[in-house]
């Protein structure tokens, strides 16, 4: 009997690999007249995406359902993290996924998004910009829920970040600037969303579409929740 028989190759058991809620913050400041956008540099001993630039992030953990939080998501915040779900998701598991970007936030750079001295979040300026997961045949897969968020709304010291050991390279970039940043497609085609609705709508408002990413039959979709 061939030794490989009944052993499931890599490729396959990765392409099997359900994804895992997770959420990633664009944070902008525009105090400066020209909007500049917070990212860093996976380490090279990460698993997933090493060496590139990325939005501070990860996944939900079971916990942050816990974590206190003031004003609370806008109502279509909440209705659009709850659109296409492959399970239920209740209006805590919507909340839990903003304080887990806020909580990641903080882990990767230093930033706490806060309205008081409490550094207690205000979830109620987070935008919803954007959904995206993982194709098959990595060997981590994520859901990922993308938020928004300008600094002087969410109670942001721009000069508090720092590099840490999730991210490295932490800065405030100019969008002219990220063109030459190694960062992965998916990075690259959310900020573009985002640059270019901001140029028509510089406040981001609520009720904006939210693009929807994934593949469907092996071929990569662009949908709208």
């Amino acid at each position: 009997m061939s030794p490989d028989r009944g052993v499931t190759p890599p490729e396959q058991r990765f392409a099997a690999t359900r994804p895992r809620d997770a959420a990633s913050i664009i944070l902008i400041d525009r105090s400066s007249g020209t909007p500049k956008i917070l990212m860093g540099k996976r380490g090279a001993g990460h698993v997933f995406m090493p060496g590139v630039y990325v939005f501070p992030g990860g996944r939900r953990d079971r916990y942050d359902h816990t974590l206190p939080f003031t004003g609370d998501l806008d109502p279509l915040v909440h209705s659009g993290l709850r659109k296409r779900v492959s399970r239920p998701l209740g209006v805590g598991g919507a909340r839990a996924l903003a304080l887990a970007a806020l909580r990641e936030l903080h882990e990767e750079t230093g930033l706490c998004a806060s309205s008081s001295t409490t550094h207690v979040p205000d979830l109620s300026r987070l935008r919803f910009v954007a959904r995206a997961i993982t194709p098959p045949g990595h060997i981590r897969r994520y859901d990922t829920r993308f938020f928004c968020a300008f600094t002087d709304e969410a109670g942001v010291d721009p000069g508090a970040m720092h590099d840490t050991d999730e991210l490295v390279d932490v800065s405030w970039l100019d969008t002219d600037a990220l063109c030459s940043l190694n960062m992965a497609q998916i990075t690259r085609s959310i900020l573009e969303d985002v640059t270019k609705l901001m140029i028509v709508d510089p406040a981001l408002s609520f009720e904006n579409a939210v693009p929807f990413y994934f593949m469907r039959h092996g071929l990569a979709v662009r949908e709208h929740l």
